[in-house]
């Protein structure tokens, strides 16, 4: 069990860590910032360019703390929080990535908690340092990624909502809307 474990952390971390040299760096055929702020900006996530840092940053950040088992549950937190946001630009193209669809960040958030869950197993710097995750820890974890990632998804879809001239649903200032019903006769 240790030896799955740890081959699941290091390889999942290992894949966040080039995912965020793609968008920090350019690296791995990414785009850097610049190209991936204009990727966001055209998303809703404005200001792209510091969102794109803050993502970045934070698929660093959980991808290293997941492969090296330090943290366990802060490290599946920031990946379920990133995750979040990314699927939900996704999420009109139904599951599948062929479609454009959101697998990939679902499969990073629930392998991260996957971890949280069970912990991150023998070969790991939380257990050299005796720091133990209790089941509970992956609830906790999943609860404080999904309210990190909720303000940024509810901006983006205001945002959009606005530029596409939607009415917001609780927008006082909004005249009611009459339901029209033509009867052909």
């Amino acid at each position: 069990m240790a030896v799955g474990l740890f081959l699941i952390r290091v390889f999942v971390g290992m894949l966040l860590i080039g995912h965020a040299a793609q968008k920090l760096f350019g690296w791995f055929g990414g785009h850097g910032l610049a190209g991936t702020g204009a990727f966001f900006d055209s998303v809703g996530y404005r200001p792209g360019r510091r969102l794109a840092l803050l993502a970045g940053l934070a698929e660093l950040t959980g991808g290293l703390l997941l492969a090296l088992g330090l943290l366990t549950p802060l490290a599946a937190a920031v990946i379920v929080g990133t995750m979040t946001a990314a699927a939900a630009t996704h999420v009109r193209n139904g599951l599948w990535v062929q479609n454009g669809g959101y697998e990939t960040p679902l499969l990073y958030a629930v392998t991260a908690l996957g971890v949280a869950f069970t912990g991150p197993g023998g070969v790991s710097l939380d257990r050299l340092f005796g720091l133990s995750w209790p089941w509970p820890y992956g609830l906790y974890a999943a609860t404080l990624g999904l309210l990190t990632a909720l303000p940024f998804v509810m901006m983006r879809r205001r945002r959009l909502a606005k530029e596409q001239g939607q009415p917001q649903r609780n927008d006082a200032r909004l005249p009611k809307q009459r339901l029209k019903i033509r009867i052909p006769v």
